[in-house]
């Protein structure tokens, strides 16, 4: 992120201290903007003074530029931004009665804590309810916690709700706000009889506004950065491993790895719903790539303890190898694909003839199997580190004879063990304040 590594100072003085002062920043421009006098706030709902309207709009069209421009400039990854997920009609009924205890107490809950903060008691008054308000709700949500979780839609933002791209909805929302300013200083030189404040008097509101425009305007043009942009940005040493296939691990060392109580792997199947029945890897789940840049998704693989490996396997190499440099263009640490795929992994683990044949000729990523039927993880080859499990089918038990040792799919207590294969250590686990990727 820049050069900015925050979440390395986690747990530090220098850590609360950051937060604090923007803490302490936001209460200042709230006061200052006067929120924290309940006339200005309420005059807003009776159209006689929009400076709410104005401060909060001002504060969304700033925002919504820097954000995207600096994920437009590589200086920050929306992905790794939480945005509360959105909860339909939970919201618009908990809107509706925040909007009245706005109107009825003068205060929201932000403004609230910056009367309070100058000792004005209808601030503290306030306060003192809304936290007894959290306290019964806190109390009571389960008895509607249905109807509190119902509708949901996840994080949503506008460029994916409407379907543009991100600059155009920024310029947008821009232009939208400053038409809101106009319209909104009419509305309150109407309703208030006052002559409206006249522009020519206060130039910089037209520089400030040309500035913003021309700003969203750049960020329009640049557009957003794309997976190969991002890893065009990572560190040489993670070029180096893709150009050296430090980044594929040998199915073998995957065995060794899940009998290792020191790390912990998470396994990734990037293949479609109907392989990943066929047969899939013992322990593995099924995730589209397309979801692993998702908000939820990624902040769980930037999140994973240190000891986690983290290893994405499709039917050959192409898929997972794709997926694995959009994440490391993200900065996902411990990240690692299975060489060869399951078609590999079958090669070195077969399932019983009677269940698989492998086919002549096979797409890249194709399974390059034909199974008589859907296996999951319930063989022994999805499992080659467990030496007995009375959960594993054995089927084909009329064959007798060498092939019965394939048939009982190579199980030591069949007199059968996998082969021992040499492979080279690949895997090197990073502390996670040793973690940088790329514009990401």
């Amino acid at each position: 992120m820049a050069p900015f590594d925050v979440n390395s100072l986690s747990g530090t003085l220098s850590y609360a201290l950051i937060f604090i002062a923007i803490g302490i920043s936001m209460g200042a421009v709230l006061e200052l903007s006067g929120f924290g006098d309940t006339r200005k706030l309420v005059a807003q709902f009776y159209l006689t003074d929009m400076t709410v309207l104005k401060v909060m709009f001002t504060a969304i069209a700033v925002c919504a530029v820097l954000l995207f421009g600096a994920s437009a400039f590589g200086l920050l990854d929306l992905g790794r931004v939480w945005v509360n997920p959105t909860y339909l009609w939970p919201g618009i009924v908990g809107g509706l009665i925040m909007g009245v205890g706005f109107v009825v107490g003068g205060f929201c809950p932000g403004t609230s804590v910056v009367s309070a903060a100058t000792l004005k008691i209808d601030g503290m008054m306030f306060v003192g309810g809304a936290l007894a308000g959290v306290y019964l709700f806190g109390e009571t949500v389960g008895s509607f916690e249905s109807f509190f979780l119902s509708s949901s839609y996840g994080r949503v933002l506008l460029p994916d709700w409407l379907g543009l791209p991100a600059g155009v909805v920024v310029l947008a929302v821009v232009i939208m706000a400053l038409l809101a300013f106009w319209g909104a200083e009419v509305i309150e030189a109407r309703m208030s009889g006052k002559a409206p404040v006249a522009a020519p008097g206060r130039p910089w509101r037209r520089i400030g506004a040309g500035a913003l425009v021309g700003l969203a305007a750049i960020v329009m043009l640049k557009g957003q950065p794309t997976d190969e942009e991002r890893w065009a940005k990572v560190p040489a040493a993670v070029h180096q491993m893709a150009d050296e296939r430090t980044v594929f691990v040998h199915p073998a060392e995957v065995v060794a790895l899940r009998t290792d109580t020191s790390v912990q792997v998470q396994l990734l199947d990037l293949r479609d719903e109907h392989d990943f029945n066929l047969f899939h890897i013992g322990g593995s789940r099924r995730v589209a790539a397309a979801t692993l840049e998702q908000p939820a998704e990624l902040k769980a693989l930037l999140e994973a303890p240190s000891s986690t490996v983290t290893l994405l396997v499709g039917n050959g190499e192409a898929t997972a190898f794709a997926a694995w440099k959009a994440l490391k263009g993200r900065g996902v640490p411990n990240l690692y694909v299975i060489e060869g795929g399951v078609r590999r992994w079958l090669e070195l683990y077969p399932t019983p003839s009677c269940v698989a044949e492998r086919l002549a000729s096979a797409a890249p990523d194709d399974l390059g199997y034909r199974f008589a039927y859907a296996t999951g993880q319930s063989l022994p080859s999805a499992w080659p580190e467990l030496p007995t499990s009375q959960e594993f089918r054995f089927p084909c038990k009329s064959e007798a004879g060498p092939a019965a040792s394939e048939v009982h799919g190579g199980h030591a207590s069949h007199g059968f063990t996998w082969p021992t294969y040499a492979f080279t250590k690949h895997v090197k686990l990073q502390t996670r304040s040793a973690v940088k990727g790329g514009c990401g």
